[in-house]
């Protein structure tokens, strides 16, 4: 008898999908952060090969900046309204009226250090005891350190020297009550290794994803940001109209696009072969405010 034969994406999705009944089996009230991306995107279909014919044992949770991409959000509800799964929505400008917090000042005010304000709102409404998020370790080198199974404390934050052991793909899921686990299913997995996936699977992507045309304006580094009506622009900056993607597709203000051509999943594919920096590297405008940009927003609480 012929033993089955597995390549990586078949071992990467037995192993997210094994992290997804773990989450299942050790919480009592889980949830799966989406965010209409290419990797939220491939966590619902990992948890349909988990979880179906059944519903997923967990809702959808967004974290909405009032900055998001449009097509995104758009996606995001035909998405779920497709699974048939409960949605939740939390608006970051609400947690702003709330709180009294400080609207982000400047040319491209970025509300991402917000959702983390947010996201610890939604938490504590619902008593979450899990998060789960499609967070990559090639992405970003807060990212590479952090665990699977990410216990936070009951402030949400992360402490790099409380990380606890992971063997044999044995996670461990005890907390003290109060604190929560952030899951990363597909933390193993790099950019290619999502694209493909796509591919193979055949998933459906917002169109924002794929090369079209847009009017954007050309930052000091040169990057393409899309023009939208959050950005304060001044007189002289130089505005083009010209064929770009998104690799990423976070908060609109610090999210760059990358000019391409690329029509179809093959096309990206073969771009992401030539590529020479990373998605967050060639894209995000949040995380280079400083070196430890990422790791300090998440020791306050953010994914």
């Amino acid at each position: 008898m012929s033993t089955p034969q597995f390549d990586y994406l078949d071992r990467l999705e037995a192993e997210a999908i094994h992290i997804l009944r773990e989450v299942a089996g050790q919480f009592e009230r889980p949830a799966l952060l989406f965010s209409g991306g290419k990797d939220s995107i491939v966590l619902t279909r990992l948890a349909e090969k988990a979880f179906r014919p059944g519903r997923f044992p967990f809702p959808l949770v967004h974290v909405d900046t009032g900055h998001n991409f449009p097509e995104v959000l758009a996606y995001r509800d035909e998405l779920a309204a497709r699974l048939g799964e409960k949605l939740i929505v939390r608006k970051v400008e609400d947690t702003i009226k709330r709180q009294r917090l400080r609207e982000p000042s400047g040319k491209f005010p970025s509300r991402n250090p917000l959702q983390t304000y947010t996201l610890l709102e939604v938490i504590e409404e619902f008593e979450f005891d899990a998060c789960i998020g499609g967070a990559r370790r090639d992405e970003e080198k807060a990212r590479a350190k952090e665990r699977i199974f990410s216990v936070r404390d009951e402030f949400g934050q992360w402490d790099p020297k409380r990380q606890r052991p992971e063997l044999w793909n044995v996670y461990n899921g005890r907390i003290q009550k109060g604190e929560n686990v952030r899951v990363f299913p597909i933390s193993n997995w790099t950019e290619l290794d999502v694209w493909r996936y796509i591919q193979r699977e055949n998933i459906q992507l917002p169109d924002i994803y794929f090369g079209h045309e847009r009017t954007c304006v050309v930052l000091p580094s040169g990057q393409l940001l899309g023009l939208s009506e959050h950005l304060r622009l001044d007189e002289d900056d130089e505005i083009v109209t010209r064929q770009v993607r998104f690799r990423t597709v976070g908060d609109s203000t610090c999210t760059a696009a990358v000019e391409s051509d690329a029509a179809t999943v093959e096309d990206i594919i073969q771009d992401l072969l030539l590529a020479k920096v990373s998605e967050r590297g060639a894209t995000r405008l949040d995380d280079n405010i400083s070196e430890a940009g990422m790791e300090d927003r998440k020791r306050n609480g953010y994914f």
